[in-house]
């Protein structure tokens, strides 16, 4: 806008006409009153509590004998960015695990896990694996393009007992 005014000798009309803006907002001028002193305080409070935030801040500068209003306060702490980072939860832990029990013998515990690859035309496939966990052996392995729940339960490795045993526990 200045440059169409001063350089090109353009009406403040036509400059603006060009631009896209009204007249008048270009011609506003702001009759908010200088702040710099209250902002100077704000960052001397915020730098030295620094996990304050504008609401502490503003109770602060209350007793103090600033009285100002807190949505002001706030746009001033958001102006000079004097945002507080919000700290991460804490973990807590949920009771006391104990640990997984070992099988004994076959049948007792099955792992179930879904290995995925690819064919040379970049083409996917997935392998369902069931794996005795004290014998180590692979009873299914069931390979598809996409294996649902269905398909899932309709193959049954050659243990047919232990099978229903895991099917029923992921019911």
């Amino acid at each position: 806008m200045s440059w169409a005014i001063k350089d090109r000798h353009y009406s403040q009309r036509r400059a603006c006409g060009l631009v896209g803006l009204a007249p008048k907002t270009y011609r506003y001028v702001s009759k908010r009153p200088d702040d710099s002193w209250l902002r100077q305080r704000l960052k001397e409070l915020a730098s030295q509590r620094r996990r304050f935030g504008y609401r502490r801040l503003h109770l602060m500068l209350r007793r103090e004998g600033i009285m100002l209003n807190w949505k002001k306060l706030y746009r001033l702490y958001r102006e000079e960015r004097l945002m507080v980072r919000k700290r991460g939860g804490r973990k807590r832990a949920l009771g006391t695990r104990a640990p997984m029990a070992t099988p004994q013998c076959t049948n007792q515990r099955w792992s179930i896990d879904f290995v995925s690859d690819a064919l040379a035309g970049s083409r996917r496939f997935r392998i369902l694996a069931v794996v005795d966990d004290f014998s180590r052996e692979c009873l299914a392995l069931i390979t598809d393009n996409s294996i649902s729940g269905i398909r899932r339960a309709r193959t049954r490795p050659d243990r047919r007992d232990a099978w229903e045993t895991l099917h029923d526990r992921q019911r």
